[in-house]
């Protein structure tokens, strides 16, 4: 593994290791091969043309990240052009089943299962602790030509990232 950084995230208070680079605004977003509910594979080139909200979450079965796809699947019919992917180590049939009951029909969530590879080149694999191999809480904007539009690592895992701040840079 690449670069470790400490303290930056925390799980209720504590510091979580994250592996790999912070991403930066202006960055080109790093090419991924994640695969989607059924089990095709999804790549950042496979989605260029339109901006993409990428949100990462530690598991689609945690309150938070319930409500935050909850949230980002009812913005998503407020904007044009864009896609958004729920990126999680969650196993892409444990994702259908969820958005089926949920009736989560707007986002694609999206799994990194297969390995750490996409967790480490957005700097969102966690390392040790509860959560250990999961994704932090992240969000990432990029535009149609795959350059980063926004950033943001939510400070506390367990808590909700800025919407408002993420649909704008989207709807920009």
């Amino acid at each position: 593994m690449g670069t470790v950084r400490s303290g930056a995230v925390k799980l209720k208070g504590n510091p979580v290791d994250l592996a790999g680079p912070q991403l930066s605004v202006g960055q080109a977003a790093p090419e991924f091969s994640l695969q989607d509910t059924g089990l095709k594979e999804v790549t950042l080139g496979s989605t260029s043309g339109k901006t993409r909200i990428i949100a990462t979450i530690p598991s689609l079965d945690t309150p938070v990240c319930h409500a935050e796809t909850r949230k980002f699947n009812e913005q998503a019919a407020s904007l044009t052009n864009v896609e958004i992917l729920v990126v999680s180590m969650d196993l892409p049939f444990g994702q259908k089943r969820w958005c089926g009951a949920e009736g989560i029909d707007k986002v694609r969530t999206l799994s990194a299962h297969r390995c750490t590879k996409f967790g480490e080149d957005y700097g969102v694999l966690i390392q040790g602790g509860a959560l250990d191999s999961c994704l932090a809480r992240a969000i990432f904007v990029i535009d149609g030509s795959g350059k980063l539009k926004y950033v943001e690592y939510v400070g506390e895992i367990s808590e909700h990232p800025n919407y408002d701040a993420a649909l704008a840079a989207a709807r920009s």
